[in-house]
């Protein structure tokens, strides 16, 4: 079976087939970094991560871009209220940023471009749409004419005939009631302080949506493979993006565009007045682990509005350990004699996977296709039907499940656990068999501040080692 991915542009699965044969070119939105991100944006970065894991699976090679937007309306806005200059404010939240990616085990892409670092990119794209007509000068900025780009609205299926004619709207943000002419350049005004460029165009600074056209076609090319982000983005980013890109070259921009849906908290948009905004610090501090989030946040179809609850967290951390206590398993069978039937499973189990993958990355599907394999091995296990050759063949398919899914458990070297953690596990443990609870509970905050999360299992302690920036 092919690849299949769902084309928003199309609004149906199409068969994926590479521009350059063997060879992927992705272009993900990334962060605007003017605070710390919450859950519903690791749900699009955790998909776009899913979707380059499994395209390497299938033995493409890619690159794949995704951009720190570092200059818009809010990162200004944002900066001034916290008294510091615009790349000191930026830096700041791209470094929390590129934690949190790590901390979820989110796999390096291969270029981050930054806005501010490709402001001569933009005045080349923005002077091509000069020249063309397709944009005009105004008083406060550069805009682009929609009426001149007759697809306009074709991503988001909005009808050319509900369009204003020479209405237009300067802010980077705004919903489909105010579908008019978008600022490509900002003229420089007070509110913008210290932020600006001198440019052939005037003093100001780029609207967000010719940010990703620019930096996009600079890194991947005119016309590239994938573009993925979330629904939101959907209008009026992308079908801005599609606009600004086309009219400029002439050329189709993105042949397959991927969109996750929203996140809700307990069945909720999440916001901070309904106190259910959560980043992933929050989340850390409670005492849920990386590998319990990433679980959670990937195990919902893509295209399926996602529910985060406590309880579906909790559900998380109880299957993360499941794996845990198989690969345990595994690690321990010594035996020599070989099940024939082990290799046939293995072979039905890989191909299952790729089937429930290739369906629009259908990663609940495969996840259970895991898991039931993990049930039939431990029959073998519990029945001593194993040998150690199977079981290094189990591993072998477990690693290859786990190069899309990054949830297993990565071993720590024994020495990178220091003397001082050790200790403060001992006088710990040494607490609970004293009955002092209020003592072990405090060396249990102790522990999760040094980036150690403790987990009281039947079978005695288990740590974890957790990445946080503060």
């Amino acid at each position: 079976m092919s690849l299949k991915l769902y084309n928003t542009l199309t609004r149906k699965k199409e068969e994926f087939k590479e521009i350059k044969k063997g060879y992927v070119n992705i272009y993900s939105c990334g962060p605007t970094v003017y605070n710390f991100a919450h859950i519903g944006n690791f749900r699009a970065n955790i998909f776009a991560d899913l979707i380059r894991r499994y395209i390497k699976y299938k033995g493409y090679k890619l690159t794949h871009v995704m951009n720190i937007t570092d200059v818009d309306d809010k990162t200004i806005r944002d900066s001034k209220k916290e008294n510091l200059s615009l790349k000191e404010f930026t830096e700041k939240y791209t470094k929390y940023f590129f934690d949190d990616l790590k901390t979820l085990n989110i796999e390096k892409v291969e270029v981050y471009p930054r806005a501010t670092e490709h402001i001569k990119e933009m005045i080349n794209l923005i002077k091509k749409l000069l020249e063309k007509g397709y944009a005009y000068k105004a008083d406060d900025a550069i805009y682009y004419d929609i009426k001149k780009f007759k697809e306009y609205g074709k991503l988001s299926h909005l009808k050319i005939s509900e369009l204003k004619a020479g209405a237009r709207v300067c802010q980077d943000e705004y919903d489909k009631e105010h579908v008019n002419d978008f600022a490509l350049w900002k003229f420089w005004d007070k509110e913008d302080g210290d932020v600006f460029w001198e440019t052939e165009l005037g003093k100001g600074r780029p609207g967000w949506h010719i940010e990703c056209s620019a930096m996009s076609m600079k890194y991947l090319g005119e016309t590239f493979d994938i573009h993925t982000g979330g629904v939101d983005l959907i209008f009026p980013h992308h079908e801005n993006e599609i606009a600004q890109s086309e009219a400029a070259t002439g050329k189709k921009f993105v042949n397959y565009w991927l969109h996750n849906e929203h996140l809700l908290v307990d069945s909720k948009k999440m916001s901070k007045s309904l106190g259910n905004f959560y980043t992933l610090r929050d989340l850390l501090k409670k005492g849920y682990s990386p590998r319990s989030i990433r679980y959670v946040l990937m195990a919902t179809h893509y295209r399926q509005k996602m529910n985060f609850s406590f309880e579906g967290l909790n559900a998380a951390d109880n299957a993360i350990n499941r794996l845990d206590e198989f690969m345990a398993k595994l690690d321990n069978i010594k035996g020599d004699r070989h099940n024939p039937k082990i290799s046939e499973l293995i072979e039905k189990v890989k191909s299952d996977f790729e089937d429930a993958m290739d369906d629009d990355l259908n990663v609940s599907i495969a996840l259970s296709v895991m898991f039931d394999f993990m049930k039939k091995i431990n029959t073998f296990i519990m029945n001593d039907k194993m040998s150690r050759k199977d079981a290094e063949k189990a591993i072998a398919l477990m690693y290859d499940f786990d190069s899309v899914f990054g949830i297993l458990k990565k071993e720590e070297k024994k020495e990178e656990i220091n003397k001082e953690i050790k200790q403060l596990i001992e006088k710990r443990q040494e607490a609970r068999k004293n009955n002092d609870y209020e003592l072990a509970d405090k060396i249990r905050d102790q522990l999760k501040e040094k980036g150690i999360i403790l987990k009281d299992t039947k079978d005695g302690v288990r740590l974890e080692k957790i990445t946080t920036s503060k």
